[in-house]
């Protein structure tokens, strides 16, 4: 029953707390389940409740309540004011999870760099996550896609987007995720940003790299939204680094003042 729920709504963007009652078996067992039927969902921290006194705890772990007064958190409350947008192209080559490559496995999920540490930002801050993706499709394999984005960049090329927001004027505040393709912004990123105008918003990059960090990238984007204010200050975590980046993410967040 519950998957034929799942498998009616799309889900992508949102978050989903799982929890259940259970006296034998822990949720933990079934959790795949949400991750399969909504790959492009937040699975948040689960909950299997024998006694009551474990909910408010797990309540206060998801920061959905304050702590001792049962109020909402208010990194919650104000999330909705907060857009996390990324583009990612996990690599479907030989190439494993660890040893540089474009993913990385996460809870039994191979998710993009990019899309994983926009999960994590979401589970800090309580945004929204959006997606931007292409009507065309990148190649998969690592060489391909290198020369791929080589050729885009050396023909100033735009690519049409096959995702758009659905309400950019309720969004203060936009974390903005990319690859450093060429020490440059992926070419989707420049139709983006000329598709929106984010004048009045704050616009927070953040990348995962080889080896270049952010580049001009930022410079990039304060260029092509000049009405908006971009952050310099970005999270730049190398692509070795993504799978231990849970903490630098946690603490680059409560450096951003951004939960006021």
């Amino acid at each position: 029953m519950i998957a034929t729920f799942l498998e009616s709504y799309d889900f992508s963007g949102k978050t989903i707390i799982p929890f259940c009652t259970s006296a034998s078996d822990s949720i933990d067992n079934s959790l795949h389940i949400f991750s399969e039927i909504c790959p492009d969902a937040v699975i948040g921290e689960a909950l299997t409740a024998n006694d009551e006194a474990d909910i408010e705890p797990w309540l206060q772990r998801l920061g959905l309540i304050s702590q001792g007064d049962g109020t909402a958190a208010q990194g919650t409350a104000s999330g909705s004011h907060i857009l996390i947008a990324y583009f990612s192209v996990p690599e479907t080559d030989g190439t494993d999870t660890v040893a540089g490559a474009s993913r990385v496995a996460a809870d039994g999920e191979v998710l993009g760099n990019n899309q994983y540490v926009a999960q994590l930002i979401q589970q800090e801050t309580g945004g929204d996550l959006f997606r931007i993706e292409t009507v065309q499709e990148y190649p998969g394999t690592h060489d391909a896609l290198l020369e791929f984005a080589y050729n885009e960049r050396a023909e100033d090329a735009r690519p049409q987007l096959s995702t758009q927001i659905e309400n950019p004027d309720s969004y203060d505040v936009i974390f903005l995720g990319y690859p450093n393709w060429n020490s440059d912004l992926p070419m989707p990123l420049y139709t983006f940003l000329e598709e929106y105008d984010f004048s009045g918003k704050t616009i927070i990059p953040f990348t995962v790299h080889g080896g270049s960090g952010l580049s001009r990238t930022v410079r990039t984007i304060q260029e092509l939204q000049p009405g908006a204010t971009v952050v310099e200050d970005g999270l730049s975590i190398s692509r070795n680094s993504v799978e231990d980046a849970r903490s630098d993410v946690a603490d680059w967040i409560a450096g951003l003042d951004i939960t006021s």
